[in-house]
């Protein structure tokens, strides 16, 4: 039975790992296409884009494990069925339950791995991820001026230039506007050439500009600006270099701890303790809310009189209410009347408001409920891709990339797109979180549980004359019955 066993293992670590590797590359090719243009033109070293893409794949194995388990089961049972070791292992007396036994351990452990990692791991790889994505998204590009446009992606300057030479790099008719002081277009560069380089460093923009002229005014206190006269300098040159500091520029890491409170980085536990005091927190608010909503309202009649509408005692109050607005001034009635519609229009803002506020905190926290019941519906997911693989690949009897390869992509797009349906009924509080998180799990479960007991019975579910048959005879029936 070792040797059973230790056959079994090395014939589906094979296809497992392969599955696996190509799944993480794909997602990560799916990722790339994505953010491309986030990553481009950045000025990024190659170490912090190979970081982003590190904690970018361990955020992907959620997705990925699931379908390469699935996806090597197949192919493993499919390969022993195609080669006929499946048919010699049967006719052994080995049931196929049995055949499966190591390798239902073996997935038992990867479940146990996968909850560690989701629970353990994820969460400091997605804050890894998502602050390294912030900084890069918040990086300025890189210095690009184009031509007929001013150009005002360096602080403080206004650029334009009227051509380009794209293989020397040289510009052409340059009009640059320096507002460093504050006191509008007093300082003007005109050039009829230049180059503009960024350093080694990404600190400084250098200049180099060609037979131009550069135009300021001068800073004085003389009566004549007063009347329209504004002294002024103009300096003549062949060749001028410019540094200009770019204050931001240069790429930064931010403050990992500002993402930390955010449900994707915590773990089982921290994700219970959120949940608790986000619930007493709405708790709270919603007591404040029934509070300010059932206080009583003073009806102000006269600067000495009001009149009191107590929800607990309206009935009594009505004749009190009656009879001061009746004897009321006909000015006085307008000012009730005007009072009363602006505590109208008041509490109705503030219902709308609350109501807005109240759906948030209850998003929020079906978003903590979902994130926790992820951390073990992971585990789950393996197990029950398992049963739906082994089987499936000991009926079809086919191994390779080819038709296995087919029929999991086609089950995992199906638990896939039940596990978001559920997770965005949850979201949007259409079902309770572990209804919406479990839905897939529930489909699928029957569903392998069908697919062992078929395989084990040995059932040729993808014959096509085991479902004609029925058809036939009933078709068959009613001809009969007609002559």
């Amino acid at each position: 039975m070792k040797k059973l066993h230790t056959f079994m293992i090395k014939s589906y670590l094979g296809p497992f790992v392969l599955t696996f590797f190509i799944s993480i590359f794909l997602l990560l090719m799916q990722f790339l296409w994505k953010y491309i243009d986030e990553l481009v033109g950045k000025g990024l070293e190659l170490q912090v884009i190979a970081e982003l893409m590190a904690y970018a794949s361990a955020s992907f194995i959620p997705m990925a494990l699931p379908l390469a388990i699935l996806l090597s089961s197949i192919m493993t049972f499919g390969n022993l069925g195609e080669h006929y070791e499946l048919v010699a292992l049967k006719s052994s007396g080995i049931s196929l339950t049995r055949i499966m036994k190591p390798l239902v351990a073996f997935t038992l452990l990867l479940s146990v791995l996968a909850f560690l990692f989701s629970n353990y791991y994820l969460p400091y790889a997605n804050l890894k991820f998502y602050s390294l994505l912030f900084d890069v998204r918040e990086q300025r590009p890189e210095i690009l001026v184009k031509q007929g446009v001013f150009y005002d992606g360096i602080d403080d300057f206004s650029i334009r230039i009227n051509g380009r030479n794209k293989n020397t790099k040289m510009m052409y008719g340059l009009y640059i506007f320096d507002h460093r002081d504050r006191m509008g277009n007093n300082i003007i560069i005109i050039a009829d050439s230049g180059q503009m380089d960024i350093s080694k460093n990404k600190q400084y923009i250098i200049l180099d500009l060609y037979d131009g002229k550069k135009y300021e005014e001068v800073k004085s206190n003389n009566k004549e600006e007063n009347q329209g006269f504004y002294p002024h300098q103009i300096d003549e040159f062949k060749s001028q270099r410019s540094t200009i500091e770019l204050e931001g520029f240069a790429f930064s890491r931010t403050d990992e701890s500002l993402f930390k409170e955010h449900y994707h980085m915590l773990n089982v536990q921290q994700l219970g303790t959120a949940v608790d005091s986000l619930i007493m927190e709405l708790d709270k608010r919603n007591d404040e809310f029934l509070k300010s909503t059932t206080t009583p309202y003073f009806l102000k009649v006269t600067d000495s009189a009001l009149a009191v509408i107590d929800s607990n005692q309206m009935n009594a109050k009505y004749k009190l209410i009656d009879s001061l607005y009746t004897n009321a001034k006909p000015d006085s009635k307008k000012a009730i009347i005007a009072n009363a519609l602006s505590l109208a229009k008041s509490q109705k803002s503030y219902v709308s408001s609350s109501h807005t506020e109240l759906k948030a905190r209850k998003s929020w926290i079906s978003k903590h409920e979902i994130q926790w019941h992820l951390k073990f519906s992971l585990s789950v997911a393996c197990l029950i891709l398992f049963f739906i693989g082994a089987p499936l690949g000991a009926i079809i009897r086919k191994g390779g990339l080819g038709l296995p390869v087919v029929v999991a992509i086609l089950f995992f797009i199906f638990y896939y797109i039940i596990s978001i349906t559920g997770e965005k009924f949850a979201k949007e509080d259409v079902l309770p979180a572990a209804v919406g998180v479990w839905m897939s799990s529930a489909i699928l479960l029957p569903i392998g549980v069908f697919l062992t007991y078929k395989a084990a019975r040995e059932s040729n579910m993808f014959n096509i004359e085991n479902y004609l048959k029925p058809i036939i005879k009933i078709i068959n029936f009613v001809f009969r019955k007609k002559k």
